[in-house]
């Protein structure tokens, strides 16, 4: 858990490294230059780790080869080994030590010697473009000289670590500018609940293919944590292969340059909008982990989605343009491997609004009457407020399958699970509690027992189903007869008084389960006429978990309220108002 993990001293190092650059860039602009400083300085203490490896393993081999000779034996070796490599004489100490003579070359000469696979992350920075800038008004050096100073060894600092490090760092950043709500990291503790639902009790033999994907994947903490469980917990000697795309640039070479360190193919991480340019057409994937953004606008993408031609979305089946979140649902499900060839299931977060908003007939209720028509929502877990660093709105985790076990067939399990917290120690932003390893486990408990309980209720899909019926009501008076107005009417091209019964118009929700007349005939006191009916479907989990709160007697709110008054009293009196 990363509460347990000290990464302080690190980030306090790198914040600091901010003041220098303070009075050249805004706020907003930093994390444009420290962002890839503290990668560099990362890639550059896994090579230099890696060298001294390898040349211990060669031993004094290299002594008897042309320097030319064991410089190229050395990259192929390190290459092969971490899949990357830089081919000047530069690191940060022997930057740091030239002063700042030449800064610029040297940095640039630097920078250019790495393998094409880490000048593709630095060119997605931009970190080059902004060496004029920083010349100018002689920055480079200082910021060479402070990251020289900072160990990111893996001896020092595990790969877990340094991607906690990253993750503080660039929610720093993302709290300075503003960034929307659903901008933001996903706590570890949320994605360790979300791997644990989707993949315990999976059976993966020796050598079995598993794939694993984001659409949405920021620094790609749901991938790692996903292959890290199947390779800890169900099969260590399963292949776990990692997918993902990601939007924004400087995130993108965060989580490649982290895919690359971990010995994973940084390839196979797309940057790019996912909605507009799908980085993996016709492609399925055994399991999908993802928190898109909620709560943000697709009206730039609007054109391109009602063009897209790949089945993906339809154009009577799309969300509000307010709310894109459905959207990368409705994505990853274009993405599920059929069930005759093992099926796939899928973890998403959302907020609250894809459950219950939009009316009958709206894109939001035909998205989720789609969803529950082919059986695939499996289970909706309420999460506790307060769990996220920028946002502290509730959030649900939507888990789906479409290869159910038979007992889960035709049936929806939501499980309220907004109590268990813990209070953080430390703030981190807006982030004021966390899930608890035990608390992880009572959650998972509650949802594989797939019992009703206090925190559990289980509907057959059909529930979540209601008509509404537009009805036309004859309004009535104290004795039942039917109330007169008069209004003016066109008859054969002549205005005239008609005399006509009062018409009010109204609408009825009925549960799908329901009769509808039947249920018109109990519910519905005044005379009707339906005018139509439209179905519709909402999941609003709150209503379902409700607790009622009796009302405070009245002696005590009186109590309180002259207990009240007595105390202002006191303190006027004591001010000497009174």
């Amino acid at each position: 858990m990363k509460e347990q993990i000290n990464i302080s001293a690190e980030v306090s190092f790198i914040w600091e490294t901010a003041e220098i650059i303070r009075d050249t860039y805004k706020k907003h602009q930093s994390q444009d230059i420290i962002l890839p400083f503290v990668v560099l300085r990362r890639i550059e203490s896994v090579l230099l780790e890696e060298r001294n490896k390898v040349e211990k393993l060669l031993g004094n081999s290299l002594s008897k080869l042309s320097p030319s000779d064991a410089k190229n034996i050395m990259s192929k070796k390190v290459q092969a080994s971490i899949s990357f490599d830089n081919s000047s004489k530069f690191t940060f100490k022997i930057l740091a030590s030239e002063k700042d003579t030449a800064i610029k070359e040297n940095f640039k000469s630097y920078v250019n010697g790495f393998t094409d696979n880490i000048k593709k992350i630095l060119d997605n920075f931009g970190i080059l473009k902004e060496l004029n800038k920083l010349e100018k008004d002689k920055l480079i050096y200082p910021l060479i000289k402070q990251y020289a100073e900072l160990d990111l060894s893996p001896s020092v600092v595990s790969n877990q670590k340094m991607g906690y490090i990253f993750e503080e760092v660039i929610r720093r950043f993302s709290e300075q500018t503003g960034e929307e709500a659903g901008e933001h990291f996903t706590p570890r503790e949320i994605i360790e609940l979300m791997v644990d639902i989707l993949i315990d009790g999976d059976k993966i033999k020796d050598g079995e293919l598993k794939t694993i994907y984001d659409p949405a994947c920021g620094t790609d903490g749901m991938l790692v944590i996903g292959k890290d469980h199947i390779l800890d917990k169900v099969n260590p000697k399963a292949n776990v292969v990692l997918y993902g795309q990601e939007k924004q640039p400087e995130t993108w070479a965060v989580g490649a340059s982290d895919m690359l360190l971990k010995g994973e193919n940084p390839d196979n991480i797309k940057y790019g909008n996912t909605l507009t340019n799908d980085q993996f057409p016709n492609e399925t994937f055994d399991y999908m982990l993802s928190n898109p953004p909620f709560g943000v606008k697709w009206k730039k993408d609007k054109q391109d989605i009602l063009d897209d031609t790949s089945g993906r979305f339809h154009k009577d089946m799309l969300p509000t343009i307010r709310d894109g979140a459905f959207l990368f649902l409705l994505h990853m499900i274009s993405k599920m491997k059929p069930p005759q060839e093992g099926g796939s299931s899928i973890a998403i977060v959302f907020n609250g609004s894809p459950g219950f908003n939009g009316d009958a007939g709206s894109g939001e209720s035909k998205i989720r009457q789609y969803l529950i028509a082919n059986d695939l929502i499996e289970a909706i877990i309420g999460l506790p407020k307060d769990l996220f660093y920028n946002t502290n709105i509730g959030t649900y985790v939507w888990v789906l399958r479409n290869k159910k076990s038979n007992e889960r067939k035709g049936k929806i399990q939501l499980v309220n699970a907004v109590e268990f917290s813990e209070k953080m120690p430390k703030s981190l932003g807006k982030k004021t509690k966390y899930i608890s390893d035990k608390q992880i486990k009572q959650i998972c408990l509650i949802y594989n027992s797939f019992k009703e309980s206090e925190h559990c209720k289980i509907f057959d899909t059909i529930d979540f189903g209601y008509t509404k019926v537009h009805l036309e009501l004859t309004d009535v008076n104290e004795d039942g007869n039917p109330k007169k107005e008069t209004v003016i009417k066109k008859i054969k091209g002549q205005k005239r008084e008609v005399t006509q019964n009062v018409k009010i118009s109204d609408s009825e929700y009925i549960p799908l389960k329901e009769d509808i007349n039947e249920y018109l005939k109990r519910e519905v006191e005044k005379p009707y006429k339906i005018k139509n009916k439209t179905i519709g479907y909402e999941i609003n989990f709150t209503q379902y978990f409700y607790k009622y709160t009796p009302l405070r007697k009245q002696e005590d709110v009186i109590k309180e309220f002259n207990d009240l008054e007595k105390e202002n009293k006191t303190l006027l009196k004591d001010l000497g108002l009174l």
